[in-house]
């Protein structure tokens, strides 16, 4: 069996120490990027996924709109310290992706097709996981790191406002990006007989 795919999928790993040591130019990922997202599965070929791809100073404004917006939530002084190291090493990547959900072709489709309206949000968020994924491996695959975060929907407001987000498009993760600083550990798997079923 071919398993270029496979060991392409076993690249991509959740890494957190991200660097800046990036070969590639901006519009370069850029491009990877979007043409990574435009080429994942949708349900009808709808196309519900959006992303805002930051760099530089739009890529670190990002990740002090995170940290000024936890202050609120995190309890005590302490523990937002531990809170704003995570996310210092966010803003230490080279680039970040948001990646958003355009509700109005979620919404249209949903009255166009009536018989199927229950299921248009889930198929959406069945298009992110693709383009999450196939956007992750692709990066992978050119030796960049990557993890996924979920500030969305505290920082939904303050993100829209700073980057003229368009009040459709909802967002639905964080993808930071960067050279690897350190591998990511050994992963561990649940029992194959706990989580599948081959008949014949």
């Amino acid at each position: 069996m071919k398993e270029q795919l496979l060991n392409l999928a076993k690249q991509r790993r959740s890494i957190y120490a991200l660097g800046r040591n990036v070969n590639a130019s901006e519009d370069d990922l850029a491009n990877l990027i979007k043409e990574t997202i435009k080429w994942a599965p949708t349900s009808f070929n709808n196309q519900t996924t959006r992303a805002v791809i930051l760099f530089g100073d739009s890529h670190e404004k990002l990740w002090d709109i995170v940290a000024k917006r936890l202050k609120s939530e995190v309890p005590t002084e302490e523990a937002y310290q531990k809170t704003l190291q995570k996310i210092n090493s966010f803003k230490s990547a080279f680039g970040t992706v948001m990646f958003y959900t355009d509700m109005a072709i979620v919404h249209r489709f949903e009255s166009d097709f009536a018989l199927y309206a229950d299921n248009f949000k889930d198929w959406a968020e069945q298009g992110q996981g693709y383009a999450q994924f196939a956007v992750w491996t692709a990066l992978a695959e050119n030796g960049l790191g990557a993890n996924l975060q979920h500030y969305n929907p505290l920082i939904d407001e303050e993100v829209k406002a700073a980057f003229n987000i368009p009040d459709n498009w909802q967002l639905r993760a964080e993808m930071d990006f960067g050279s690897i600083e350190a591998p990511a550990g050994d992963k561990e798997f649940m029992a194959d007989e706990d989580r599948f079923k081959v008949l014949k």
